[in-house]
């Protein structure tokens, strides 16, 4: 496990954590991203091949067009305009064992998450946006004077977005959980839950903090495309999602762990799906 008493900058690849970081997430690369990859087609296809049903005489794309073109342009993403909320298609990576994250993009993560996803980190965020979220930021550190000497921690931020896992039941049925069913608390060395972990219910929700981008020339990384980490339960500061607050990523820090009585087994296709909540997490 990597230390997580270095600056969380250093975890994200040199980018300096500071509040335009957000803003460049949310404006530059992110609503360019959706308008590029998909109003723009959906546009240009429009042009070039009117619609023949009564799409023509409300002058409107309708939600299943949008939901296909969408399926496309984002492999591994089904977003449901109406009821708002993003499934992505995922497997079950983990049995058993300690966790860091919940979610984690391939070739990344998989020794330390319930599931990896098939779709781009990037493509995930791009989602939630265009389901309406509002993203925030990691947890970060700041410099506060020019020799950055002095540093100040700057809380995770975000719109809350529940998180479910659709896995199939003895029948074959694709049944809805909330994710806390697939975990429990971590035990100590006698096998027994931790005395002040044994009432505690892990959350179902999580912040939409929206990891970082990095330009170098004209090329811009979303770094979660990256690094891989999609839904955290460790702060590594450039996540996806995240929890409330800082958690650290050492192996006795570690508070939760695969419910093995509850995960199916490894290789299972499931659905992670992502419903922004109505108002977004109270900011402190």
């Amino acid at each position: 496990m990597r230390n997580a008493n270095r600056p969380i900058t250093e975890r994200t690849h040199g980018i300096k954590a500071c509040g335009d970081a957000a803003k460049i997430i949310r404006r530059s690369l992110l609503l360019g991203t959706i308008h590029a990859f998909c109003l723009a087609p959906l546009a240009a296809e429009e042009k070039a091949e009117p619609q023949t049903e009564p799409v023509e005489e409300t002058g409107k794309v309708r939600p299943a067009d949008i939901a296909e073109k969408i399926r496309a342009i984002f492999p591994g993403i089904t977003i449901n305009s109406e009821e708002r909320f993003a499934d992505v298609q995922s497997v079950v990576c983990l049995a058993e064992g300690y966790l860091e994250v919940i979610a984690c993009a391939k070739d990344s993560r998989e020794h330390e998450s319930i599931v990896m996803v098939e779709a781009k980190p990037s493509h995930i965020h791009a989602a939630l946006l265009l389901i309406g979220a509002r993203p925030g930021n990691p947890a970060m550190r700041k410099p506060v004077n020019e020799e950055g000497t002095r540093w100040v921690d700057i809380p995770p931020r975000g719109q809350a977005v529940r998180v479910t896992l659709l896995i199939p039941d003895e029948k074959g049925v694709m049944t809805e959980r909330p994710i806390s069913d697939f975990l429990s608390p971590s035990k100590d060395e006698s096998g027994l839950p931790e005395v002040d972990k044994a009432e505690e219910k892990f959350p179902d929700s999580f912040l939409f903090a929206g990891s970082h981008t990095h330009q170098e020339g004209d090329t811009k990384t979303y770094i979660a495309d990256v690094n891989g980490n999609v839904i955290s339960i460790s702060t590594f500061g450039d996540e996806v999602l995240c929890l409330t607050g800082h958690h650290a990523q050492e192996n006795h820090a570690l508070a939760w762990q695969i419910n093995t009585d509850t995960v199916p087994e490894i290789g299972t296709k499931v659905t992670l799906r992502l419903r922004p909540q109505a108002a977004p997490e109270k900011q402190e």
